[in-house]
């Protein structure tokens, strides 16, 4: 009874629907003072049109219903990473039997930081009262996403009134940062001639004799490697699986601070880089950890555990940078207790002052062995003068100013 009366005064507030009864009112008028079959016949078409009116209000788009279904437009489903499309099907459902000529959907789709994107696209129902929208969304970047209620609008066959509905559909997805294949990285390598000294004391992370499974044959394995029985029974080539000698754990340390980032790309790259490292902990089987330092500090013990590195990645996604701390320090130091013993601690952070001086100092007398990946997309000459300076102290430094030249910094092709 409530939709219904609510129904009733959203009609009566309409300045059309006045018109209209002030247009029966007149040819009631004129029926009971003049007479006559026109004046019946007239009174009788507009109250089919008042009629027409009225159970078009009550019914149609209204009580309209809708499924949505979300695709990356790929053969395979798997995560989006940013840079990615969704393709959207709505499928909308009109209960009512009278035909309408057209309606009108508006979509809103929200993104976790404020952001948002209007989509408005129209359709023809059959006579069923059903029809599907299909459209596109532009190039997502990271985030949690997720749609508005619907809107329809439709006007009846002579265009006299509009009629709005609202109705939800479940819609909700996350793009996970964009990321970049790393196939090497040079910290783990203590025969490297640019490790620093602090190497000397680590294990490299090299292949032991004892198979641990089969893989994808990748160009450039050796004719020794390819497992010959699972080639033959596959058809495709396969290599043999090696179990790799253990190496110190890792903690990737993720500065969030708000005055660190002088604009929102720069953050993004940190975000990436961090998602980065660890897809190639997760192919080399490393137990990695995640720390975020930002408004609220969290952290993550190291793990080679699947679900605990896609826990980390979908924490990326909701990450911003709102940290309100001046110094980088004491919220490390409040999570200090878990960290383990002798693992690589990585900051990754566009700050080159004694605050990062400050907390790799503290990770060396920890017993860990600290690592800086500086984020600096101007190339400063400051950056190389840092670089260099950490080097000379010991401490292994990277420097990157574009996510597609990370591979290359890690694997020591800059420095």
């Amino acid at each position: 009874m409530r939709p219904l009366l609510t129904t009733v005064n959203r009609g009566l507030r309409h300045p059309r629907v006045w018109g209209i009864a002030v247009v029966w009112m007149c040819c009631l008028a004129y029926v009971l003072f003049q007479g006559g079959k026109t004046s019946l016949m007239l009174l009788s078409m507009v109250t089919l049109l008042c009629l027409y009116l009225a159970i078009a209000g009550f019914s149609g788009v209204k009580r309209a219903q809708g499924v949505r279904r979300l695709s990356s437009g790929q053969d395979h489903e798997e995560m989006l990473h940013a840079g990615d499309q969704v393709r959207v099907k709505l499928n909308l459902t009109i209960p009512g039997f009278l035909p309408l000529p057209y309606v009108v959907v508006r979509e809103m789709l929200h993104r976790h930081n404020g952001e948002s994107w209007s989509f408005k696209e129209s359709l023809i129902p059959s006579m069923r009262g059903t029809g599907e929208l299909s459209f596109q969304t532009p190039p997502l970047e990271r985030g949690k996403y997720v749609f508005s209620d619907t809107e329809c609008a439709s006007e009846d066959i002579f265009g006299l009134i509009e009629h709005r509905g609202t109705f939800k559909a479940s819609g909700e997805f996350r793009v996970l940062p964009r990321t970049v294949f790393i196939p090497y990285w040079q910290l783990y390598d203590r025969k490297s001639r640019l490790s620093g000294p602090q190497t000397a004391l680590t294990r490299s992370r090299r292949e032991t004799t004892q198979i641990n499974g089969v893989r994808d044959y990748v160009y450039g394995d050796r004719l020794s490697r390819i497992h010959w029985n699972a080639t033959a029974k596959t058809g495709n080539w396969k290599s043999k699986e090696f179990e790799h000698e253990s190496v110190p754990k890792t903690i990737l340390v993720l500065d969030a601070l708000a005055g660190s980032y002088p604009h929102g790309e720069a953050f993004e790259l940190a975000v990436s880089t961090t998602a980065s490292l660890l897809d190639y902990g997760s192919r080399e089987r490393m137990g990695m950890g995640l720390l975020t330092l930002a408004d609220k500090s969290s952290f993550m013990p190291p793990s080679e555990s699947l679900i605990e590195r896609q826990k980390m990645m979908h924490h990326l996604v909701d990450i911003q940078d709102n940290g309100k701390d001046a110094t980088l320090l004491p919220g490390v130091e409040k999570l200090a207790r878990q960290f383990p013993q002798g693992a690589y601690f990585v900051v990754i952070s566009p700050q080159k002052d004694e605050k990062i001086l400050e907390l790799l100092r503290w990770a060396d007398t920890r017993g860990m062995t600290p690592c800086h990946i500086l984020i600096d997309s101007t190339e400063s000459r400051q950056s190389k003068e840092w670089n260099a300076m950490l080097r000379g102290r010991g401490t292994r430094s990277f420097s990157v100013a574009h996510l597609q030249e990370l591979p290359t910094v890690m694997g020591g092709g800059s420095v």
